[in-house]
């Protein structure tokens, strides 16, 4: 297929003057075990899950940004713009990021070739869930992650015209565009597409079954600081506008779900609404408890109360909302939490106790910068 990228494995293995030719600080300069890896990491988890881990699991998480981003580690010719637009560019993109990872990050996971085929899904970033409620996507330049326009921020009282969302088909076209490109990374995948030996498997199912957060959807509508001074004076405005964001976001929840469940012929009698429910709302880090609790709290609990199955949902919020993840916890149950490097953990797992597994890090200047001990 013309635009996929032959690269990964001339650099799966370069070593001395070969690597010069690539910035060598993106790629692993020796040739790994990867079956007595694997192995050691399947031992790992499976001990990690039953409690009897010798040492904590370590991964190294990052997103397609990690590729197109980095001129010295993307070879696919595409950029943002691309990717965001075009089949071709999403599958050649994936494809290479999938092979890099599994290649040059190393860690506790499993890497080298997947035995059963390349996964691909749909990636919009951090556009996704504003750009289904209407906001026009704004591209800066090839390397760097797009935006959306607030499109409530000069004009608030728009919201007052607007009427429900349709369920599956948000507002806006941009929906639209997604299925068409879903449909043609389908017929890309379906007429036999292989990488490196294995099958590429197309997109399971689209993005918006969990959510990004209503009060941080709300700020892309309309404005970091005109939600927030809405919020404090002109409450009115503020709570129509949380609560059109999280009925509609519920209703959208809902629509993907029972597409997923025709899509996949998954019978009536084991269509469940509630699932382990994950969702962030990273905006949430800037208020009090206080604030959260009076303004933003009764929205997460109307998504919680639809979603949750009772196994534990699983919380992402970046920065440092150390002083909500106490209540959030309580709260909605939560088995995992995602933090920000800004973190003090052990502060964290003292508040939050022993049963709650915490993602978290350093700041990337430690592990750039900071001596092996």
């Amino acid at each position: 297929m013309a635009g996929l990228p032959p690269w990964p494995v001339a650099c799966q293995h370069r070593t001395g003057k070969e690597l010069e030719k690539v910035d060598a600080r993106y790629f692993l300069s020796e040739q790994l075990d990867i079956p007595r890896h694997n192995a050691e990491v399947r031992a790992l988890w499976e001990s990690y899950a039953e409690r009897r881990h010798a040492r904590i699991p370590v991964l190294i998480v990052g997103s397609i940004r990690n590729l197109i981003s980095n001129p010295a580690v993307n070879r696919t010719g595409y950029g943002f713009p691309a990717f965001f637009t075009s089949a071709k560019a999403q599958i050649a993109c994936q494809l290479a990021f999938q092979d890099y990872i599994r290649h040059h990050w190393l860690c506790d996971h499993e890497m080298g070739i997947p035995e059963n085929g390349w996964q691909l899904t749909l990636d919009f970033q951090n556009s996704w869930d504003q750009a289904w409620f209407g906001c026009p996507i704004r591209f800066f330049g090839e390397t760097d992650v797009p935006d959306t326009v607030e499109i409530l921020k000069d004009e608030p009282k728009l919201l007052n015209t607007w009427e429900d969302a349709d369920p599956f088909w948000g507002r806006g076209d941009f929906m639209h565009k997604v299925m068409d490109l879903l449909g043609e990374m389908e017929r890309i995948c379906q007429a036999g597409l292989e990488y490196r030996g294995r099958p590429v498997l197309p997109p399971r199912r689209l993005p918006g079954h969990n959510t990004d957060g209503p009060f941080s959807v709300a700020i892309k509508l309309r404005g970091t600081v005109e939600t927030m001074l809405d919020m404090l004076e002109y409450p009115e405005r503020y709570h129509r506008l949380m609560d059109y964001v999280t009925r509609n976001q519920i209703a959208r929840m809902k629509a993907l779900r029972e597409w997923a469940w025709e899509r996949d012929g998954v019978p009536d009698d084991q269509r469940r609404l509630g699932e382990k429910l994950w969702f962030a709302d990273d905006s949430i880090a800037m208020l009090s408890k206080d604030q959260y609790q009076e303004f933003v709290m009764p929205y997460h609990d109307r998504i919680f109360k639809t979603f949750d199955d009772g196994s534990g949902c699983a919380i992402h919020l970046c920065g440092n909302a150390s002083h909500l993840f106490p209540l959030l916890v309580k709260r909605y149950h939560a088995a995992a939490i995602d933090t920000g490097f800004p973190v003090d953990h052990g502060a964290l797992r003292r508040a939050i106790g022993p049963d709650v597994q915490i993602n978290g890090g350093p700041t990337i200047m430690l592990v750039k910068d900071g001596t092996p001990r």
